[in-house]
C-alpha cells in the first residue's frame, strides 16, 4: 500500500465516514484510487473480525431485525447468467440491531430466502446471553 502515513489513512477513512465518493477521496487526499480502496478493504475485514470477535454474550432487552434489497451491478432481471455467477443481481443486507442502544447485533449479505434468514437469526440468537 502507497499509504505510508497515519495521517494520510485517516484522512482517507475520514473522508470516506463522511460519505464522500471513493474518486472524490482520491482527488481531496491525492492517493491513488487503487490504494484508497485496498485500505477500505482491510478496514472492512478489521471491522468484520473485531465485530464477529467481541459483540458476544449480549444483554439486550429489545432486538429489532430487518432487511434492505440492493442490487449489484444491475437488477435481477437484467442479470445475465454470466454476471449472475459473478455474484451479480438482487442482494438482502439482513441486520439486527439492538433497539436501546443502536448497536448492530448481527448482519448479512445473501439472498431473501429461508435459508440465510435461518442463517442469520441462528446467528442472532448465538450473540445474546439472555
Amino acid at each position: 500500500m502507497n499509504v505510508s502515513s497515519t495521517d494520510k489513512r485517516t484522512q482517507v477513512i475520514a473522508s470516506l465516514v463522511e460519505g464522500t465518493s471513493i474518486n472524490a477521496t482520491c482527488r481531496i487526499t491525492g492517493v491513488a484510487k487503487h490504494t484508497v480502496l485496498k485500505l477500505l478493504k482491510n478496514l472492512g475485514c478489521a471491522c468484520a473480525a473485531y465485530h464477529n470477535t467481541h459483540i458476544r454474550n449480549l444483554r439486550v432487552r429489545h432486538v429489532q431485525c430487518d432487511e434492505i434489497w440492493a442490487f449489484i451491478y444491475a437488477k435481477q432481471k437484467n442479470v445475465s447468467l454470466e454476471q449472475m455467477q459473478q455474484g451479480a443481481g438482487d442482494v438482502w443486507t439482513w441486520t439486527a440491531i439492538c433497539a436501546d442502544t443502536k448497536l448492530i447485533i448481527s448482519y448479512t449479505l445473501g439472498d431473501r430466502g429461508a435459508g440465510t434468514a435461518t442463517a442469520f437469526m441462528q446467528d442472532v440468537a448465538a450473540r445474546i446471553a439472555n
